[in-house]
């Protein structure tokens, strides 16, 4: 008689629309035959998650944000969470847990507590991208080593919960129960690389601009004085410019709640009113280019779209830095990231 094997099951821990976003490119594209799972762990993560992209959506709030009323209730979340996650997931052979750090009491615990709840004889631990925080390490300080390890001292109370305490990396990279570390493409890293695949662009799993369409993301600059207004309009003309030899001629404009005089908007250019995230506009949005000055949803940009989208960032040796560290700091990861400066 033939047995058919249990099956395994793909375990998605999101917290942000970047983190949601890597997790479906790592399902379509490498758990295309497990039984993919997403669960949210931040106050306000369920509104990005489209439960028709899994097979199934669990939720499980953190701990320290949300825990139960009364007694111990950070305590008697975790045990919560995981009773919760594992009725979703129910019984499998191999679980693979997805999360952008395992350093957390959100996540840490399931690392050996859902195996044993779900019958899973192997389990491997892997890592989401989380943007910018991969760029540079994050090592473990002697403080946070600690705390894995009064973390650790729950299980006296409910044996469940057995914190795996490891070194190195705060976001789990050298630790042994990692077997796989996904990264952005052409995102800088110090990853093992063995470790190490990069992913596909995370909009829409496609590379390249699917649109005639630049969007230009504003910042309230002049107002708050860190541009001149003769600097402002120099820029705009340069923006302005770059757009017309390259015969773009559809512009949208998403201002900064900020922004409310809309100061990098260039005549023509139409507003964008959302209300999503915009990681998730931007994602179901590939436009031929993202253009600003020193906004950060340059650096998103970049982590969504592959590196045939431009990402330009026009002026920002205009701009005034409180701290002239801050304009090497920005200049240093643009040129990193592969971010245009003109």
């Amino acid at each position: 008689m033939t047995v058919t094997p249990r099956r395994t099951v793909a375990l998605f821990f999101v917290a942000s629309p970047l983190h949601y976003l890597a997790a479906r490119v790592v399902a379509r594209h490498f758990e295309a035959g497990s039984r993919c799972i997403v669960v949210p762990y931040r106050p306000g993560a369920r509104q990005f998650v489209r439960e028709a992209d899994w097979d199934a959506v669990a939720y499980a709030p953190w701990p320290r944000f949300d825990p139960l009323p009364g007694p111990l209730g950070r305590h008697r979340r975790l045990l919560a969470n995981i009773r919760d996650v594992a009725a979703v997931v129910g019984p499998c052979d191999t679980l693979l847990i997805h999360s952008p750090v395992f350093d957390t009491e959100a996540i840490n615990y399931f690392l050996r507590a859902l195996p044993r709840r779900c019958g899973a004889g192997t389990m491997h631990a892997r890592i989401l991208p989380d943007g910018l925080m991969n760029v540079a390490r994050h090592p473990l300080n002697p403080a946070r080593r600690a705390a894995q390890y009064l973390r650790k001292l729950r299980r006296l109370i409910s044996p469940q919960l057995d914190y795996w305490c490891f070194g190195g990396d705060r976001i789990g990279s050298e630790a042994p129960f990692v077997d796989r570390i996904y990264t952005l493409a052409g995102f800088p890293h110090d990853y093992p690389p063995e470790k190490v695949v990069s992913l596909p662009p995370l909009a829409g799993g496609e590379g390249g601009a699917t649109s005639d369409t630049a969007l230009i993301v504003g910042q309230p600059l002049v107002s708050i004085g860190a541009l001149t207004q003769a600097e402002h309009d120099a820029i705009c003309a340069r923006i302005v410019d770059w757009l017309k030899a390259r015969g773009i001629e559809r512009v949208m404009y998403k201002a900064h709640p900020r922004d409310h005089a809309h100061e990098m908007r260039v005549p023509g250019a139409e507003l964008l009113e959302i209300t999503e995230p915009l990681e998730s506009h931007m994602a179901a949005h590939p436009y031929r280019a993202v253009i600003g000055i020193n906004s950060t949803a340059l650096y998103l940009a970049r982590q969504i779209y592959g590196p045939e989208v431009p990402v330009v960032s026009f002026g920002n040796d205009k701009v005034h830095f409180k701290n002239p560290d801050q304009r090497e700091t920005a200049i240093r990861l643009m040129n990193s990231l592969g971010i245009q400066q003109l």
